[in-house]
């Protein structure tokens, strides 16, 4: 895995990577990105987007995991000098919570492909804080496919 001085995107520059844009980014550094796996991290910070409470909720943790897998997929495509294509969750499977992130917690995410097919990824999310394994999911993600 990365660390602070070999990120490949910070929480600047992840835009980039992803089609998402402010308030909706639920990543802010991309650690590692190869054709299988993704690591990100986020901190939760009270002004962001799905914080109730001083807790981060559920949805935005399935959104961290399918945008881990975004980023993936976005960086892959920058490096091929490629335009980052759209993603749409078709599918969730599985979703385990232990507990939600609290405001000021970094939540590190690592998404791991388990198959591709016809334009959709099957991939596996698994969220950490401090290595505590706080969720899990199985997301099936489309991807937008050119026409040229």
């Amino acid at each position: 895995m990365g660390t602070d001085n070999t990120m490949i995107a910070t929480a600047e520059t992840i835009e980039q990577y992803i089609p998402q844009r402010a308030p909706f980014i639920m990543v802010d550094n991309l650690l590692e990105a190869d054709e299988k796996v993704t690591v990100t991290s986020k901190e939760v910070k009270e002004d962001m987007l799905f914080v109730r409470k001083g807790k981060l909720q559920t949805a935005a943790l399935v959104e961290n995991i399918a945008q881990t897998a975004a980023a993936g997929v976005g960086y892959r495509c920058a490096q091929a000098e490629k335009d980052v294509p759209l993603g749409f969750i078709g599918g969730i499977k599985g979703f385990q919570l232990q507990k939600h992130p609290l405001v000021g917690e970094t939540i590190t995410t690592t998404v791991t492909v388990k198959n591709e097919v016809f334009g959709a990824s099957i991939v596996e999310g698994v969220i950490t804080i401090n290595e505590e394994v706080i969720a899990s999911a199985e997301l099936k993600i489309f991807i937008e496919q050119d026409e040229a």
